[in-house]
């Protein structure tokens, strides 16, 4: 248990750093101003030329002809509602008769506590058709991983025992990304109206994973490059949705155009932190950009997936900063977004500022504490019954007695 006082003896050790690195963001408003100020010096083809003039190094992210049309940075969505009822009733009216879709993923990695590994996922989704008399659908897989297919990840070592945490985590990523393929080709054939919007938790960029060994960082890739062609080739609209975003690549652009002019430091501040002032309503966004991130996946691996996606900046809440969502390019280029976009408005209204059918998949996905609980005794009833030879640590026996 925590001691109250000794984790304030501790925070106030670190005020110091604490306080630099505030004060740090607060000095960078005026180095934002200006930078933003040369930025918005150009429209939209000039701004494309002068990045072309850059060669092919990265620029963080690159305009969408809708650069021309936000002012200060900003699109105003224009809805305005008296109460919460009104804006229900906005939200029934847009997604009546479109389909919505979400998927999400939850897992029980392999335990120290015992001798032999086991690992385990669990994949939710939901289908909320928005028509009347046709039932919303509900649907869980659940799937076991053994020793042999968890010896390639080993990432963890445990008291000399190597324990493959991250391939379990891998396998729910793609598992995720599989299940969205499959509901993308059920409506492949669909008029575009009755094809669902998916919902993929979390970023397509995927930058996380340079940190991994090599043989996981591609399959990752493999994973997204995968789920962003089948919404091309199905025509089925697919949006990312990260609602605390830290990425920088609209602020790399910011420093790429400004830098060659006004030099200085590179500002630290995230997309999400240096836009919350200026999407100041409900509903308000970015003008897209394509992404043009620069890291080692790209370097190494595959330098074209990041330009298939674009993304934007939606205040979605009042009381969090916007939220970064990314959609395939195929959406951007045939004039789609913006009705796409009004579907994830609409699915906002409905879940309180979260995308309500992604609220249903993580509900439907989840594995608690005593689910984990559950599994590991019916894994050791399993063992005895198979006649494996399954030890269980002696701390972990001794917790179980103590409570």
């Amino acid at each position: 248990m925590l001691d109250r006082e000794k984790v304030i003896v501790a925070l106030d050790e670190k005020r110091v750093q604490f306080e630099e690195y505030a004060g740090g963001l607060r000095n960078q408003h005026d180095a934002i101003r200006t930078r933003l100020a040369k930025l918005q010096e150009y429209d939209y083809h000039a701004l494309s030329n002068f990045l072309d003039t850059l060669g092919d190094t990265p620029k963080g992210a690159l305009p969408t002809p809708e650069w021309d049309e936000a002012t200060d940075l900003c699109l105003p969505f224009g809805q305005k509602w008296a109460n919460h009822e009104d804006a229900r009733a906005w939200a029934l009216e847009v997604l009546t008769g479109r389909p919505v879709a979400a998927v999400d993923g939850s897992q029980i990695p392999p335990s120290k506590d015992f001798n032999i590994p086991v690992g385990a996922i669990q994949i939710g989704w939901f289908i909320n058709p928005h028509q009347a008399g046709t039932p919303y659908v509900k649907n869980i897989s659940f799937s076991v991983l053994s020793p042999n297919e968890l010896d390639d990840g080993i990432d963890e070592v445990v008291d000399d025992r190597a324990m493959p945490s991250g391939r379990v985590t891998l396998e729910r990523f793609m598992g995720e990304c599989d299940q969205i393929c499959k509901i993308m080709a059920d409506y492949a054939d669909a008029p575009q109206r009755a094809k669902p919007l998916c919902f993929f938790d979390g970023s397509l960029i995927v930058s996380f994973a340079v940190q991994l060994r090599a043989g996981q960082a591609q399959t990752y890739l493999n994973a997204v490059r995968k789920l962003v062609d089948c919404s091309r080739d199905s025509r089925v609209p697919l949006v990312a949705f990260v609602d605390r975003s830290y990425s920088h690549d609209f602020v790399n652009l910011v420093d790429t155009v400004s830098s060659t002019q006004l030099g200085g430091e590179k500002l630290t501040i995230s997309d999400a932190g240096l836009l919350d002032g200026y999407l100041r309503n409900w509903g308000d966004r970015t003008p897209l950009f394509y992404c043009d991130r620069e890291d080692n996946l790209r370097r190494e691996y595959d330098a074209t997936l990041y330009n298939d996606v674009a993304f934007t900046y939606v205040r979605l809440t009042r009381d969090r900063v916007p939220a970064r969502l990314e959609m395939p390019h195929w959406i951007v280029d045939e004039g789609l977004a913006e009705d796409v976009l009004n579907l994830v408005r609409a699915e906002c209204v409905v879940g309180g500022g979260y995308p309500y059918a992604a609220e249903t998949a993580d509900a439907l996905a989840v594995i608690s504490h005593a689910d984990r609980e559950h599994f590991y005794r019916l894994f050791e009833q399993f063992a005895r019954q198979s006649g494996l030879e399954l030890v269980q640590a002696r701390k972990a026996a001794s917790k179980v007695a103590r409570r």
